[in-house]
């Protein structure tokens, strides 16, 4: 049995005091207990950012990859061998900004997949800059009048892209976010948990007491998460209120199961031995 001690590491998370990453981390280790995950069967991947420091403190596998590209490494792992657990961590600016193109085409694929973005509102790395995602108006050192762009809206673009499990949570509401998560591990598709995440020390208005007086569980409301309308409906739903929980899930065939090479063998164990080329040899050669 897989208990969080055994996913201690040797260095200890260095982020700011207070910073929302801290119960994102736990409620991903908690998660990986509670679905008793063996870690040497899991891995991790991560962009660039804070919040993609991640897989250095959870004694699983893990990547490290550069900015925005979490995502197509994941996928590269997941094909090569489709018995893993595969996880994928980042920023809103890491996903929503460069690595856009690669979460829209992600989702479409239905890659079985398991994506937390810890969406923060600015860039925390390099010391809060406007993100993709940051409010029209919101002032930073890169937008010091406010920013003019609408913010992507990550929810939406999940619905209309074809994500099969489509979640928000708060990093305050840990246990909830736990959930979130546990859920979206054993989802068979490509998963999305985007995190409410506030940055304490470069946002100072999307804050802890900010997003406290908003949100609410969808769970606790008659909404039907597989009426993919009302999953839209919801999705446009922020600032007044703002809903977190799971908005729309389904069940459709993965990208690795529609693969006639992995359906049931993994990549990694095929043998070259096993191959046999002679019919394509008599027609080419």
């Amino acid at each position: 049995m897989v208990t969080l001690n055994d996913l201690k590491t040797i260095g200890q998370p260095n982020w700011c005091p207070g910073c929302g990453n801290f119960p994102i981390w736990h409620a991903l280790k908690s998660a990986i207990v509670e679905t008793n995950l063996e870690p040497h069967n899991v891995v991790i991947f991560s962009g660039i950012g804070c919040s993609s420091k991640m897989p250095h403190w959870i004694n699983t596998y893990g990547f490290h990859s550069i900015h925005g590209r979490p995502l197509p490494v994941a996928t590269g792992a997941r094909l090569a061998n489709n018995n893993l657990t595969v996880i994928a961590v980042g920023g809103d600016g890491d996903g929503y900004g460069i690595g856009i193109g690669h979460f829209i085409h992600a989702m479409r694929r239905n890659i079985n997949i398991t994506y937390i973005v810890t969406n923060n509102q600015v860039y925390g790395l390099t010391t809060g800059q406007t993100s993709p995602t940051s409010d029209k108006g919101f002032a930073t050192k890169s937008t010091p009048t406010g920013v003019i762009e609408m913010p992507i809206n990550p929810i939406a673009l999940a619905v209309t892209t074809g994500s099969t499990y489509i979640s928000r949570g708060f990093s305050k509401e840990m246990k909830h976010l736990t959930k979130l998560i546990v859920e979206g591990v054993k989802h068979e598709g490509f998963a999305l948990i985007d995190v409410l995440q506030p940055c304490v020390t470069f946002n100072r208005k999307n804050t802890y007491e900010w997003f406290s007086e908003r949100v609410y569980k969808l769970e606790e409301t008659d909404h039907d998460v597989t009426d993919k309308q009302a999953a839209f409906q919801k999705s446009l739903e922020f600032n007044n209120r703002i809903p977190i929980g799971l908005f729309y899930k389904e069940t459709k065939p993965t990208y690795e199961d529609e693969l006639p090479q992995i359906k049931d063998i993994p990549l990694i164990k095929h043998r070259i031995e096993d191959i046999d080329i002679r019919a394509l040899m008599d027609e080419f050669v």
